[in-house]
């Protein structure tokens, strides 16, 4: 069957899920709406929850303990048939590796990679059984390029990526596609103590091709693109929503 290449963008008449709903989740669930969708708005904070439903009239809004395998499981089975789920809780401990404590490398490994393997785990089987259904995880830059101070986090977003890999491998026959988004930075509230440094600042949005810092807005194009029959043939990818930082060798650029 042929796309319509008037519709393929939009998301009427499915129910996405959002795990992670402050920051660029809120966003990400004013996006989702916008183009049609039913939005469930889950986080561990039921105000953060509330306040991105605000954003997407008809939805419902639930509290969800990403940490609780058995919480997320429940809560899949309340939400029934889910056309999209859109995973974007993380954490992040900015540490030297050396100076880590082990309850930190588990904090961090626990929510980032065993939360997205419990959420997936706990959804994905109904799309299966129904045939179809699309999966955005929101990985990073660090998936692929790192500094020091971020190694945890950049584990677990390349861990991601990689189960991500293997879930399109495995669902892909089932109908179900399942691929990343991997912001670049990005100006949230939790990225505000970089932004107050004034040369970590610069560091940063000099970085980029485009010379700046990524708003949250940003971020939900290529999610909704991904959630849509527009990308109905990618499955296992990640995108990079970086304004080309991983394309730019180096922080120096040489006279020409």
């Amino acid at each position: 069957m042929s796309l319509d290449y008037s519709q393929m963008f939009r998301l009427d008449g499915r129910h996405a899920v959002v795990i992670g709903c402050g920051g660029i989740g809120a966003e990400i669930v004013a996006g989702l709406a916008a183009q049609g969708a039913r939005v469930s708005c889950l986080d561990k904070d039921p105000a953060v929850a509330e306040a991105a439903l605000a954003r997407a009239p008809g939805g419902a809004a639930y509290p969800v303990d990403v940490l609780d395998a058995a919480d997320v499981g429940a809560r899949a089975e309340e939400l029934g048939d889910v056309d999209v789920l859109v995973l974007t809780a993380a954490m992040n401990v900015r540490k030297r590796l050396l100076d880590y404590s082990a309850e930190e490398f588990d904090r961090v490994v626990g929510l980032n990679l065993r939360g997205t393997f419990d959420a997936v785990r706990a959804f994905a089987p109904r799309m299966v059984e129904r045939g179809r259904g699309s999966i955005v995880a929101l990985t990073s830059i660090r998936a692929v390029t790192v500094e020091p101070g971020q190694g945890v986090y950049a584990a677990t977003k390349a861990g991601v990526m990689q189960l991500v890999r293997t879930w399109a491998s495995e669902l892909g026959p089932a109908g179900v596609r399942i691929n990343a988004v991997a912001p670049g930075v990005v100006a949230t509230p939790l990225t505000q103590q970089i932004r107050d440094d004034e040369e970590w600042d610069r560091a940063y949005a000099q970085k980029s091709a485009l010379g700046r810092w990524a708003r949250p807005e940003e971020m939900v194009g290529a999610t909704c693109w991904l959630a849509s029959d527009a990308a109905s043939f990618v499955t296992g990818s990640q995108v990079m929503v970086d304004g080309g930082w991983t394309a730019i060798d180096g922080r120096f650029t040489p006279p020409a």
